[in-house]
């Protein structure tokens, strides 16, 4: 029987819903999705994303009201991390020096910063410890993958690593092997695409889907530098538009007017020559950075494992099968289930498999 004493909050808040869960062990209790309008962020428009903290929290409060869960029955509470310093992969306290660094938000305004903010402050309300769980800087790389070509322009790693671990690790765990034994590509396919390599049980090397790799639904990718240099310059946009246009109207948003891929796969269907060409130019580039992958690993890959929001579509999935098959045999796993990757990195501390991190310490770890 489930030990029902490891009853586990976790939030994940994304930039317009807040999603969280109750788990008891790695079986969801009860899951929500809450969908913030335009109209309920206006009042946070132009100001740090972190005073949304207490709006989202009492939404999910209120929603575990409604679902009849006693807060107090709470073990531990989880939120997903966010663009916090380099960091090595595995399950952090929240501390004072977490906070701190998020509210400075050095390395820029992002939704998973709420995460951990949030989670405090439903730990702090229960009494219990506040976690986050392989946040979007974790960061595992030889230094050699840092360098860009210029030393003005370090590569920076960013990803999607609680999904992409989180897969890895399931992959590994369904055929009776250690992560650390594999040699693994993971392609996280959402509104950003991260395609990264895994070996040693480390994320080798990954695209930053805030800068490279390939286009997703609104996000550029790699761009030509030396058009982007001169649009910079043009004179007829700001940084922030320019921010915009790369990353929240780009790729298949800039190509088609939307971000929907069941719209694109329609347009599709009913005969539309461009959106034929966008669909499969994403595709090709997502599979010639899994072929890239495929180079840092030596060639020697067990598997590929196909993750995120754009794995619902079998035509997706299929075709971009057809490219990289050749490469290793793939994987589907449907979704980004990121609560449940939380919850599994809290129940692995409170079982005592794995011992949490704190930032202090990791930054020891990290330099050693």
């Amino acid at each position: 029987m489930p030990d029902a004493s490891n009853r586990i909050l976790v939030v994940n808040p994304g930039s317009t819903s807040t999603k969280f869960a109750v788990f008891v062990n790695s079986s969801a209790l009860v899951t929500a999705n809450l969908r913030h309008s335009e109209a309920d962020l206006t009042a946070y428009s132009g100001r740090p994303i972190l005073e949304q903290a207490g709006f989202r929290r009492e939404l999910v409060e209120g929603e575990l009201r409604r679902a009849n869960i006693d807060l107090n029955t709470i073990a531990a509470v989880a939120g997903r991390g966010g663009l916090l310093r380099p960091l090595s992969s595995g399950t952090y306290k929240v501390d004072q020096t977490m906070l701190d660094e998020l509210h400075e938000a050095k390395r820029g305004e992002h939704a998973s910063n709420l995460g951990a903010v949030i989670a405090n402050e439903l730990a702090a309300k229960i009494g219990v410890e506040a976690f986050i769980v392989d946040p979007v800087s974790v960061d595992e790389w030889p230094e050699y993958v840092r360098l860009s070509g210029s030393p003005l322009l370090q590569r920076e790693c960013l990803s999607h690593a609680l999904n992409t671990k989180a897969v890895a690790k399931r992959y590994a765990a369904e055929h009776k092997q250690k992560y650390e034994d594999l040699r693994l590509i993971v392609a996280h396919l959402g509104s950003g695409i991260s395609v990264s390599a895994h070996a040693i049980g480390r994320m080798i090397d990954v695209t930053n889907s805030r800068e490279e790799g390939a286009f997703s639904t609104e996000r550029a990718g790699t761009v030509p530098c030396m058009k982007l240099v001169e649009l910079c310059f043009s004179g007829k946009y700001t940084k922030r538009e320019v921010e915009t246009l790369l990353f929240r109207e780009g790729g298949i948003q800039a190509y088609l007017g939307t971000k929907r891929i069941e719209e694109v796969e329609k347009r599709i269907d009913a005969g539309d020559h461009q959106a034929v060409l966008v669909y499969r130019a994403m595709l090709y580039q997502v599979a010639k950075e899994i072929g890239a992958m495929a180079t840092t690993l030596e060639g020697r890959v067990d598997a590929i494992l196909l993750t995120g929001g754009m794995t619902y579509s079998p035509r997706l999935t299929s075709s971009l099968a057809h490219f990289i098959q050749w490469i290793a045999p793939v994987t589907v796993y449907l979704g980004e289930d990121e609560l449940q990757a939380l919850a599994e990195g809290v129940l692995r501390v409170l079982t005592g498999v794995e011992e949490a991190k704190t930032l202090g310490a990791a930054a020891v770890a990290m330099a050693q």
